[in-house]
C-alpha cells in the first residue's frame, strides 16, 4: 500500500474516472463478488477466532493514506494479506461463539441494493418507497410472529401502532424508554424525573442500563432483580411486585420493565403474562427484548414463549442474529407510536413539506434517535421474499436439531453437565467439579473456584487452536461455557466436529493435571 510522496508534483498520476463510473463500477464490483465467493468457500479453512496481537494493523500498513490513487487489484490483495488475518470470521461453520450473525446471499444482495441505491430515508417525502417498504415487511414479519394487530400497522391507521427498523436492540430500548420517559414526566412533572425507577432481571443486557443511563435516569434507580437457578433464571413476577411496592413506599415512581425472551447468557426466557400483569397495575411501560430468540418465534413450537405479548408495550427482535439478514437491522413494533413521535421527533423548517402536513405517511425519523437512516428494509424484504416463511422456519429448525446432538454428545461424555436446560440453538455446558478434584475437600466455594479456572482454561485452549471459537457466560457464580448454533454454513458434521475439539483439549488438560498435588476429590 502506497502512502504520501516526497518527491516533487510531477510524480503525481490523477484519478481519471468519475467515482461513479458505471463501467468501471461493474468490473470492480464483479470482482468484488468473485472475491467473497471465495472467501465463502474457504472460510472454514481459517482460524475462527483472529489470531493476532493488539496493534498488528499499525505494523502493516503505512502512517498516511497514498496521495495518488491505488487500483482495486492492489487493495484486494492488501484485504488478504492484512486484513483478513484480523477477522474473526462470524460467518464460519465453526463459529459457535456470542449469538449468530447469519448471512445469507438475499441479505447480501439486500444489503447491495440498499447501499447502491444510497437513499437517505429519514421523511417518506426523502424517498416514498423507503418508508413504504419498512411499514410493509413490518406487518409481514409481525404477522410471521403473530403479534396482536394492536402492533401493526393498519389500513384505516386506527390501531396507533407499527413497526420500525433501528440498528440494534440499544436503539431499540432507548427509543421506547424515551418515549416511557416523557409520556411519565407530562403527568408527574419533568422536575420528578430523578424518581423515575427502571426494572429488569440481573440477567437482562447491559443496553438496558446504558440506555437509562443516556435518558436521564438515576443510577440509584436502576433495579437489576435477582434471579436463581431455581427459576432457570427468569425473573420472577412476585420479586418484581415486591421491588415496586418498596420503590412506591419510598415515593419512587415506577417507569419501564425490560422482559427478555433468549437472555444473553443462558437463553432463559422471562414469563411475560404474569410479568405484564404485575406492571400493569403500576403503569409500567413494557418492552419485550426478543433479540436473539424472537426470531424462532415464526414457528409454531415456539410461539407460546412470547405468549403474554399483547399486554406489553414495545416488541423488538434482532433480524441481524437469527434471521439471515446482515447487520444492522433491529426490528421494534410499539402500540402506541404517538409516544415515540411526540419523544423523538424534530420539525425544522427545511424538512416541512405538504406529505407530511397530510398526516397521511410515515416519516421514520420521528421514530428514531437520528435523522438520517438507511434502507434497511431492502434486504428484510429480499430474505422475506427469497425464502418464505416455510424455509426460514426450516433453516432455524435445523438449528436448533443441532444443538440438541450437541446436548446428546454432552450427555455421552460423565466428565461434563449441562448447567442450565437448553431452550433453542445453544447449549451451556462444563467440566463437573467430580472430574477436577480427587483428594477430600469439604470448601464449596473452593470446589467452584476452582472449577471455574479450570473451565476457563479449557475454552480458551479450544479458542486459541482456530478451530472453533465459542465464548463463556456466568450465572448464578457458575463459569458455563456457551455453544451458540446459528452461522448460517453450519451443518452437523461441523457440530460433531466441535465437540471432537473439546474432548482433545480436555484430554489434554486433565492429562496433565494427573500428576499435580493441586488436584482433589469432593466428597459426597
Amino acid at each position: 500500500m502506497g502512502s504520501l510522496p516526497t518527491n516533487s508534483l510531477e510524480s503525481m498520476s490523477l484519478f481519471s474516472q468519475n467515482p461513479l463510473d458505471p463501467d468501471e463500477f461493474r468490473r470492480q464490483g464483479h470482482m468484488i463478488i468473485d472475491f467473497l465467493a471465495d472467501y465463502y468457500k474457504n472460510v472454514e479453512k481459517y482460524p475462527v477466532r483472529s489470531q493476532v496481537e493488539p496493534g498488528y494493523l499499525k505494523k502493516r500498513l503505512p502512517e498516511s493514506a497514498p496521495y495518488n490513487s491505488e487500483s482495486i487489484e492492489t487493495i484486494l490483495e492488501d484485504v488478504t494479506n492484512d486484513i483478513i488475518p484480523g477477522l474473526t470470521h462470524w460467518q464460519s461453520p465453526n463459529y459457535f461463539a456470542y449469538f449468530p450473525s447469519s448471512g445469507s446471499i438475499a441479505g447480501f444482495l439486500g444489503e447491495m441494493l440498499s447501499t447502491g441505491f444510497n437513499v437517505v430515508g429519514f421523511n417518506w417525502m426523502s424517498s416514498p418507497a423507503a418508508t413504504e417498504l419498512e411499514s410493509i415487511v413490518m406487518n409481514w414479519l409481525g404477522q410471521m410472529l403473530t403479534l396482536p394487530k394492536s402492533f401493526l400497522f393498519s389500513s384505516d391507521g386506527s390501531s396507533g401502532g407499527g413497526g420500525v427498523l433501528q440498528g440494534t436492540t440499544c436503539e431499540a430500548i432507548l427509543c421506547t424508554l424515551t418515549a416511557a420517559r416523557d409520556k411519565m414526566l407530562n403527568k408527574i412533572g419533568r422536575e420528578n424525573i430523578n424518581k423515575l425507577v427502571v426494572y429488569a432481571s440481573d440477567q437482562t443486557h447491559c443496553a438496558l442500563q446504558k440506555a437509562a443511563q443516556i435518558a436521564g435516569i438515576n443510577p440509584k434507580n436502576f433495579r437489576a432483580i435477582a434471579t436463581s437457578k431455581a427459576t432457570n433464571f427468569r425473573l420472577s413476577p412476585n420479586s418484581l411486585q415486591s421491588t415496586i411496592l418498596a420503590d412506591i413506599e419510598s415515593g419512587l415512581v415506577p417507569l419501564f420493565l425490560c422482559a427478555t425472551v433468549g437472555t444473553t447468557s443462558s437463553t432463559a426466557v422471562d414469563p411475560i403474562g404474569p410479568l405484564c400483569g404485575v406492571a400493569k397495575k403500576y403503569g409500567i411501560w413494557v418492552h419485550i427484548d426478543a433479540a436473539y430468540a424472537g426470531s424462532a418465534c415464526i414457528c409454531p413450537e415456539f410461539r407460546h414463549f412470547i405468549d403474554g405479548v399483547e399486554d406489553a408495550d414495545s416488541f423488538s427482535l434482532n433480524a441481524h442474529k437469527w434471521f439471515f439478514t446482515t447487520l444492522d437491522c433491529c426490528c421494534l413494533w410499539v402500540k402506541d407510536s404517538d409516544s415515540l413521535v411526540k419523544a423523538l421527533s424534530t420539525s425544522p423548517e427545511y424538512l416541512k413539506n405538504k406529505a407530511t402536513d397530510s398526516k397521511q405517511v410515515i416519516d421514520y425519523k420521528d421514530w428514531q434517535i437520528a435523522l438520517s437512516r438507511r434502507f434497511r428494509s431492502m434486504k428484510l424484504w429480499l430474505v422475506l421474499r427469497s425464502y418464505g416463511v416455510a424455509n426460514l422456519r426450516t433453516f432455524l429448525r435445523s438449528h436448533v436439531k443441532m444443538a440438541k446432538h450437541f446436548q446428546g454428545l454432552i450427555g455421552m461424555d460423565n466428565r461434563f453437565e449441562i448447567v442450565v436446560p437448553r431452550t433453542f440453538a445453544m447449549v451451556c455446558f462444563r467440566l463437573k467439579p467430580t472430574v477436577i478434584f480427587k483428594q477430600k475437600i469439604v470448601d464449596n466455594d473452593y470446589i467452584e473456584a476452582q472449577t471455574n479456572e479450570i473451565n476457563a482454561k479449557l475454552l480458551e485452549s479450544v479458542n486459541a487452536s482456530g478451530k472453533i471459537y465459542m465464548t463463556h457466560a456466568v450465572v448464578g457464580g457458575v463459569y458455563m461455557i456457551r455453544f451458540a448454533v446459528g452461522a448460517t454454513l453450519t451443518e452437523e458434521h461441523h457440530v460433531t466436529g466441535a465437540w471432537k475439539v473439546v474432548q482433545e483439549h480436555t484430554d489434554a488438560i486433565l492429562g496433565a493435571m494427573d500428576g499435580e498435588t493441586t488436584i482433589h476429590e469432593i466428597v459426597d
